[in-house]
């Protein structure tokens, strides 16, 4: 009998992109670094490209791409992101599962996902529906192929969405094996018997047949091997993991076993750092051992078509024992950040959602009737217009759905129509139920989707819809007693993120205070066209004043506004903004502000501004996150230097006095110990963002030590990494060149002085293919008397020792 064995990742992150913006805000709580997205990547997404297998020794041997050996999923707007903003591993992703297929008998190891992470089961028919239709066709198009098989979000299953799965031709999905309910072999005599509560061997596929006639397997995988590795220490050893997945076969079985796990893919490097390698060593200890062919769940079904039926527990899931409670009741599960809470928000929150759906449901159906061909087939079309929303291809969409010539504004109208359709499946994405607090990032997140709906569907039903769906909130506890319930929450953090675009071009036009914009620029999402546009300046003071037009991409929706914007210097900026209401007005309000500021007469203009803008008054409040972050350290920039000065001056002044508290082996008082700490860490952060001084780091790194000064890791680690990767670019164009090998080695070695340990994968794995692609050349040159090759040898091999990188 033959033995297989097969590792599923699923890899997802929540939708986070703002949806008036698309666009991933800064989140704090990621730091150092932009967001979790970014976070997750440089933790777990891109390490997984380029994984370390280590000999006996603790040497790196070999850099695998362990999405080529393994079973996996990626969440199709995770992809979407990784796309725009992490080209190289989304790419080496997408490589892998083109070499997954010469490996696994044309059989990809990449599977779809159901589009957003909505819990399926919770879904109605057409929401159903287009997740699974969204989710192959984004597939497609960046796989290049038909999925063979689905992952359900939270393996959430019912019969109806099995059917929905089995109607598009998928071969199979994984689900976990409390799920199944009872199985018997493939005889229409054959007996029923249980499998409940785990009991369902998992080392085989199953034949699931359905109500309609139609069938798909189903692969149940081995819990307890999946809940070690994501949960236990059974990732802290490669060849622990490997060993354990082994132990699962059993020789008394009469068939080719899968011995197969599923588990978070960023359970590989994220929840346990460098497990990555663990998985990479895993495998590689199994194939060079002969232990297990590695598979992947398409190819063994393909040559190992299902023996046996299986019936499963609708309403189920792998996360929640009790089925899918855990998305619309208090059921008692929940990560345990908050002792003693409670999650009686969630039923609130679930029916808030589902009124808001289904009462938009045929207000829909009726104003799109007048648009379109089928309104819910368009629905299900708009995918192609998420994935590019070039003008010619959402011209080639009304083309193919439109009932007839559409106008300009229909056009916009029917865009509308599909965002609110779009953002009312994606405020149920799953994470928005999963955590502990109602106020917490995935779940405001999704009231975020909920306030884009209600936003737009105001404006184009002209309904009132808000105020009904708060209702649904008030009734969602927090506990946080400050938050008090959803609706509060709501008020918080969901309204003030809400954008129009007057708000946009409120944006705009206070950020061009402090930034140079062309005629014609991009912000996110929007364009910004100038039509008249003046900047004056007066000392400190500045004024600008005009006209633009503000588009939006996602719905073409535009509008021309006039604006005036006084910088007082500082924080202080006063903003007004307006639909534009014709030239003469414009040139009177123009004339009058200018006139007043010209003549230095600032109350003036604050009161002009009133006049003309009436209440749209803007001010640094109302710029986009990252946009105020920025300006507001421009604005406030002398004020930092100004205390970096001071404390540098401290510092400076009393280095003699700190000198002799130090030879009295007193500890330095808090005041000098402060300054001490404030300066040499910002001096250490600033020579790494600069060209590299290695004089000046050694100098520093003596301060350091000599004050016993606390150094700020993370922010030192994220920096020298990022100086790594970066310098890294130049050994890759001039690998030949000593004196960088030489300088990476000297960083590499005071940085571990002060117990820096900087991200070095990318430079392993660059030094190894150095290693063997140059280091032979230079062999060569050296056995032939070149002084420089033996001296490159001598240089580039201690780095390798460094690095403990093995050249074979």
């Amino acid at each position: 009998m033959e033995r297989y064995i097969c590792i599923h990742g699923h890899f997802y992150q929540p939708p986070r992109e703002n949806p008036w913006l698309e666009y991933v805000e800064l989140q704090d709580s990621a730091y150092p670094y932009h967001d979790w997205n970014e976070r997750i990547t440089a933790e777990c997404y891109e390490p997984n490209t380029a994984s370390r297998i280590l000999d006996p020794e603790w040497m790196v041997v070999d850099i695998v791409n362990n999405y080529s050996k393994i079973s996996f999923n990626f969440g199709p707007t995770l992809l979407s992101w990784m796309e725009k903003k992490q080209p190289e591993a989304y790419e080496a992703i997408i490589e892998a599962d083109k070499f997954s297929r010469e490996r696994f008998s044309g059989h990809g190891s990449a599977i779809a996902q159901a589009y957003n992470h909505m819990i399926m089961p919770l879904a109605n028919r057409q929401d159903k529906y287009t997740q699974v239709l969204w989710g192959i066709e984004d597939f497609k198009k960046r796989f290049g192929r038909y999925p063979e098989g689905i992952w359900l979000p939270e393996t959430a299953c019912d019969t109806e969405t099995l059917e929905v799965l089995a109607e598009f031709g998928i071969k199979f999905t994984i689900l976990a094996p409390r799920q199944a309910k009872r199985a018997r072999k493939i005889k229409s005599s054959a007996r029923w018997f249980d499998v409940s509560d785990g009991k369902i061997d998992p080392t085989t596929a199953y034949l699931c047949t359905l109500p309609s006639g139609k069938t798909i397997s189903i692969f149940f995988y081995d819990g307890p091997i999946s809940q070690d590795l994501a949960f236990g220490g059974l990732l802290v050893n490669g060849e622990t993991f490997a060993q354990r997945l082994v132990s699962a076969f059993n020789e008394s079985r009469q068939w080719n076993q899968i011995v197969h796990i599923a588990t978070d893919g960023e359970t590989y490097g994220h929840h346990q750092k460098f497990g990555d390698m663990a998985l990479a060593y895993c495998l590689h200890l199994i194939e060079s051992q002969s232990l297990a062919n590695i598979t992947n769940y398409a190819e063994y079904l393909a040559k190992n078509p299902p023996t046996h039926q299986v019936e499963i527990f609708d309403n189920s899931s792998w996360s929640c024992i009790h089925g899918i409670e855990r998305w619309r009741e208090n059921c008692g599960c929940n990560t345990g950040r908050f002792s003693g809470a409670l999650q009686a928000w969630r039923k609130p929150l679930r029916e808030g959602m589902d009124w808001l759906r289904d009462f938009l449901i045929p207000l829909y159906e009726e104003r799109a009737r007048n648009y379109l061909k089928d309104p819910w087939n368009a629905r299900n079309e708009y995918i192609h217009v998420i994935l590019d929303r070039n003008k010619d291809n959402v011209e080639q969409f009304f083309r193919e759905n439109a009932l007839r010539e559409l106008s300009f504004e229909e056009k916009k109208d029917v865009l509308k129509l599909l965002e609110i359709q779009r953002n009312a499946m994606l405020m149920y994405t799953s994470c928005g139920w999963f955590f502990d607090e109602i106020s917490g990032l995935e779940t405001t997140q999704v009231m975020r989707y909920a306030a884009r709906v209600i936003q737009l569907a105001e404006e184009i039903f002209d309904v009132s819809v808000e105020k009904e769906y708060l209702q649904f909130l008030e009734k969602a506890p927090s506990n946080i007693p400050e938050f008090e319930n959803g609706a509060k929450v709501y008020e918080m953090f969901v309204k003030p993120s809400m954008l129009d675009l007057l708000r946009v071009g409120a944006h705009y036009s206070i950020s061009s205070l402090f930034k140079e914009y062309p005629q014609s620029t991009q912000i996110l999402c929007y364009q910004a066209e100038n039509e008249f546009y003046e900047k004056t300046e007066a000392g400190k003071l500045k004024l600008v004043v005009g006209k633009t037009k503000i588009k939006s991409e996602i719905t073409w929706d535009e509008d021309l506004f006039s604006f005036a914007v006084l910088h007082l210097g500082d924080h202080n900026v006063n903003g007004g903004i307006r639909k534009f209401i014709g030239d003469e007005s414009f040139s009177s309000m123009h004339r009058e502000i200018r006139e007043s500021f010209d003549k230095g007469d600032i109350p003036e203009v604050i009161r002009l501004m009133d006049r003309h803008f009436e209440t749209n008054n803007y001010s640094l409040w109302h710029l986009f996150k990252d946009e105020q972050r920025k300006i507001l350290h421009q604005v406030v920039s002398p004020v930092f230097e100004s205390v970096e000065m001071s404390f540098r001056k401290i510092y400076e002044d009393n280095y003699s006095l700190m000198n002799f508290f130090r030879s009295l082996q007193i500890p330095l008082p808090k005041p000098l110990a402060v300054t001490a700490e404030y300066v040499i860490n910002k001096d250490l952060k600033r020579i790494f963002e600069n060209e590299l001084d290695i004089e000046k780091l050694e100098s520093l790194i003596k301060e350091l030590k000599k004050w016993s000064i606390e150094i700020d890791k993370a922010i030192i680690t994220f920096v020298s990494t990022s100086w790594l990767n970066s310098f890294l670019e130049k050994i890759k164009q001039q690998p030949e060149e000593i004196s960088y090998i030489e300088k990476v080695e000297k960083i590499l070695s005071l940085l571990k002085s002060l117990n820096i340990e900087p991200d070095i994968w990318k430079l392993q794995k660059e030094i190894l293919f150095i290693g063997k692609n140059i280091s032979s050349l230079m062999k060569e040159r050296a056995l032939k008397g070149d002084d420089f090759a033996n001296r490159w040898i001598e240089v580039f091999q201690a780095l390798c020792n460094y690095l403990k990188v093995k050249i074979q």
